[in-house]
């Protein structure tokens, strides 16, 4: 546990790329393998599900201190995470060892996340047998932990506790470090990598193993992803435009459809395995040839077009999908690339031929389920935006523009993929209430909630928490603690003066919402210092957009 703290202090000391890939290749350098892939699956995010939660952590440190709980959230609210506050606070609180536990500083993070760890499922249920309360042996255990443990290693410890474990190094970087440690390609290690980690000796000697490694039938290839496009450079430095494919953006699941060994897989570009939330898919991916790896978009269909997002949202994160749900929620799969034809990984060849492959197999393997995404035919650049302008038309999010002499890459190398989304469809909203944010942001209100006139009323009909730079937020925060109204734990309601526009890329019925309406991926536009409180938008409006959107009219 010591050695990983340090290397977590380390990388997150240093905002320099080049040196938090030296720190980390240090790490893999000396650490011992069984160590080294429970790091490794710690910072690329694999934590486990959520053991302990906040709030049992705060109370166990709550009954074992002197600090009045009033204390305590005022703390948080300073720190804005438990997890760092608990570790801070613990620094001057003296704790006596219940014996429950040995585990130390010096104790191997294998043992930790193997042995030590597990102790807190094992004890659930268990406690009332043993003549003791489960919460009590819970609490007697964490207690003896933070004993063991510096207040640095506490916090590593209480974020993996909490399944909320998160370190400022993205996963690029990471295999990055492995790459040049192990003198393998990151191309190599990112398929590697890509589907379920198994954190033991064995599977991290077969990463880094130099000869081709044995893959599991169902592991998924690493997604290419698309650049947003400066549309006056593209025009600019584009000798020929017909060197160039365009298609549809659709607003669904990016997923592979995988058919290799008899079994049939699917992958969210989330690495997560939801081909049990898709089983229409499984007959039909199964009558493809076997060695078959398609890329595309999940999404839910009705005659010729997409239904709203909405509807997809239904599907996802079932264990049981039932016959109404599928019913209801009809989806289908628009394939855009083939990664891998009869058992061979064939990425490397232009988009142009795999193309080429794409349409001949799905052609001669017809299924109402699966299609090619067609592309769009096009002889100049305005013939382009004028297929953009019409995106809504068709339910599609825009355009995705792509070099037809593209390999597939890994992750998102500008120059050969782009999109050229539709501008936002957007509403002129009122602030109603502002809460804290979290982390760096903890002493700032940076979470912000929106509403939408009715009549005399104010609405609440979207949160957004992205859109305002630095010197906005600090000037917003300021007026929002001037002009507090009401507190309603860490949530203020402030006088409704001020009014944004709120950008978002489609809107939908909602019964959850007072509103009645929800929109997707809602950020700030820009401050409308301009527009008082009786020209911000009405509900009226925002249905009116809605109908207009649900109808393929909604401009652009």
């Amino acid at each position: 546990m010591k050695r990983f703290t340090q290397l977590f202090k380390a990388v997150d000391a240093t905002t320099s790329t080049n040196e938090k890939v030296k720190v980390l290749q240090q790490y893999f350098r000396e650490e011992s393998p069984a160590n080294a892939v429970w790091a490794l699956y710690l910072l690329l995010g694999k934590t486990r599900r959520r053991l302990v939660t906040s709030r049992v952590l705060r109370d166990i440190f709550l009954q074992i201190s002197d600090i009045p709980e009033w204390l305590f959230e005022e703390s948080y609210a300073h720190v804005g995470d438990s997890a760092e506050t608990i570790a801070l606070l613990l620094r001057d609180t003296p704790i006596a060892p219940t014996g429950m536990s040995l585990a130390d500083s010096q104790t191997p993070l294998q043992v930790w996340m193997e042995t030590v760890i597990p102790q807190v499922q094992r004890l659930r249920g268990q406690g009332k047998k043993e003549g003791e309360g489960e919460e009590a042996q819970i609490k007697n255990l964490v207690v003896d932990w933070w004993a063991n443990l510096s207040g640095d290693e506490i916090f590593v410890l209480n974020k993996v506790l909490t399944g909320a474990f998160r370190v400022g190094v993205s996963s690029k970087l990471v295999i990055k470090a492995l790459a040049a440690e192990y003198d393998l390609t990151e191309a190599v290690l990112s398929h590697r990598l890509m589907g379920a980690i198994e954190p033991t000796a064995d599977f991290y000697a077969a990463l880094i193993d130099p000869d081709d490694a044995d893959t599991s039938p169902s592991q998924p290839y690493p997604f290419f992803l698309a650049s947003p496009i400066d549309v006056d450079k593209f025009v600019a430095e584009t000798e020929d435009i017909q060197q160039w494919q365009a298609e549809w953006k659709w607003d669904g699941i990016r997923a592979q459809l995988i058919h290799r060994a008899g079994q049939v897989f699917i992958w969210s570009r989330g690495e997560d395995l939801i081909t049990h939330q898709f089983p229409e898919f499984e007959t039909a991916l199964a009558t493809l040839p076997a060695g078959t790896v398609l890329d595309g978009e999940i999404v839910c269909w009705a005659g010729d077009r997409p239904l709203d997002f909405n509807y997809l949202q239904k599907r996802l994160g079932r264990k049981r999908v039932t016959k109404k749900l599928m019913a209801e929620n009809p989806v289908h799969f628009l394939a855009y690339d083939l990664l891998e034809q009869a058992g061979e990984d064939i990425r490397t060849q232009p988009l142009r031929s795999r193309r080429a492959a794409l349409t001949e197999l799905i052609d001669s393997h017809p299924s109402e389920l699966i299609s090619t995404a067609d592309p769009l035919p096009f002889d100049t650049f305005d013939d382009l935006q004028h297929w953009r302008s019409q995106s809504r038309e068709y339910g599609a999010e825009g355009l995705m523009i792509k070099a037809l002499s593209s390999p597939y890459l890994v992750g998102r190398k500008r120059g050969y993929w782009w999109k050229h989304k539709v501008d936002p469809m957007t509403l002129d909203a009122v602030l109603l209430y502002a809460q804290a944010g979290t982390g760096k942001r903890a002493n700032l209100f940076t979470d912000y909630t929106f509403a939408l006139r009715k009549g005399d009323a104010l609405v609440p009909f979207t949160k957004a928490y992205s859109g305002l730079d630095n010197a906005e937020i600090e000037k917003l925060d300021r007026w929002i603690r001037q002009h507090t109204l009401e507190k309603f734990g860490p949530v203020r309601s402030v006088d409704p003066t001020l009014v944004f526009e709120i950008g978002f890329e489609g809107i939908a019925e909602s019964k959850r919402h007072k509103s009645g309406i929800a929109v997707r991926f809602p950020r700030i536009l820009r401050w409308r210092t301009d527009k008082p409180v009786a020209e911000a938008d009405t509900l009226e409006s925002a249905i009116a957009l809605l109908n207009a959107y649900s109808s393929g009219s909604a401009a652009s």
